[in-house]
């Protein structure tokens, strides 16, 4: 099985307080995962689990504490960007902020042709725009000349996925590429990244904490908690059957007509806690309606059931007896 890109054991701590107290925060812990060539795979949960932070790393925005990543079974180089050396680019989540609103937008195009010697003439250079452009729905006519401004957060999204295009990428990673844009526009950018996969072949690490679009998209999908991947498989088989506490959880803080279907009232999520990132054992016990007292002090391994890894102590041995 080819594997485009291949995430091994990373790891990314911080230093916090000062020289006479200072304690190591560990932001991303031993995430493993891989991505096939033309697959949508997610990473998913709430605000501070470190899935932002995995995606830095990949981009060579943030340094890696340890771990290795490989780009098409090579093994990066921690002076190598990735953007520029194995076809890999990003999709932010705030489109108005990847464009200066000084700047037409335009620009950004002929200056990323230029930069990768994508075209010899203006006309190659004008017709690479258009062509990347309607992939998205847009024509080179639609943006040349415009600002920022004249556009809608829906287009401008577009707009960063056309020019991310312009390089012919194997992989994009986008980073809560709709959560800033419309109810009513969010589809529409949801089934380009399909398009992108069916039609190109582009592979999309998805990045978000919407469930609802993340059940959409993906092929697979790998659920973060305090910086850990607490559950891992096919879409299908973590978001219709959630093994680990935390994926019912997150299945359950999707709105429901029906609240006989609520899988719990007792356990909210929270934002990020300090105390939990720190905890021996599992670092999802002091929310856990199922905690036992191994949870509170031992880490739990990985296990596979029926091809789904969850990182438990309800599935091993010891629980089941």
């Amino acid at each position: 099985m080819d594997k485009l890109l291949e995430a091994n054991e990373l790891i990314k701590r911080y230093s916090q307080g000062n020289v006479i107290s200072r304690a190591v925060l560990t932001a991303v812990d031993n995430v493993s995962f891989y991505i096939k060539p033309a697959e949508i795979f997610t990473l998913a949960g709430e605000s501070g689990c470190g899935k932002t932070t995995t995606a830095k790393m990949i981009l060579g925005f943030e340094d890696i504490t340890d771990g290795e990543l490989y780009h098409n079974g090579k093994l990066q180089s921690p002076h190598e960007k990735a953007w520029l050396t194995e076809g890999v680019q990003a999709i932010f989540q705030d489109p108005f902020s990847t464009f200066n609103p000084m700047r037409r937008v335009d620009s950004y195009f002929h200056e990323t042709v230029q930069n990768f010697k994508l075209a010899k003439t203006k006309k190659d250079t004008i017709d690479w725009i258009d062509q990347k452009l309607r992939l998205v729905g847009l024509t080179y006519h639609d943006v040349a000349g415009k600002y920022p401004s004249e556009f809608s957060g829906g287009q401008l999204q577009r707009i960063s996925i056309a020019r991310a295009l312009l390089t012919d990428p194997q992989l994009i990673i986008a980073d809560e590429p709709v959560s800033m844009v419309d109810a009513s526009l969010r589809m529409s950018i949801v089934n380009l990244f399909k398009k992108l996969r069916d039609e190109l072949g582009v592979s999309i690490l998805y990045i978000t904490h919407d469930l609802a679009t993340a059940y959409y998209v993906s092929d697979r999908i790998a659920i973060m908690f305090r910086g850990k991947i607490v559950e891992m498989g096919t879409v299908e088989q973590v978001l219709m059957n959630p093994r680990h506490p935390y994926s019912k959880l997150l299945r359950d803080s999707i709105p429901q007509a029906d609240p006989k279907l609520r899988w719990s009232d007792t356990v909210t999520l929270a934002e990020l806690e300090h105390e939990e990132y720190m905890r021996q054992g599992c670092r999802f016990a002091g929310r856990c309606p199922l905690v036992m007292d191994v949870c509170k002090t031992v880490v739990p391994p990985d296990i596979a059931i029926d091809d789904v890894l969850v990182k438990c102590h309800l599935y091993t041995e010891e629980a089941e007896a």
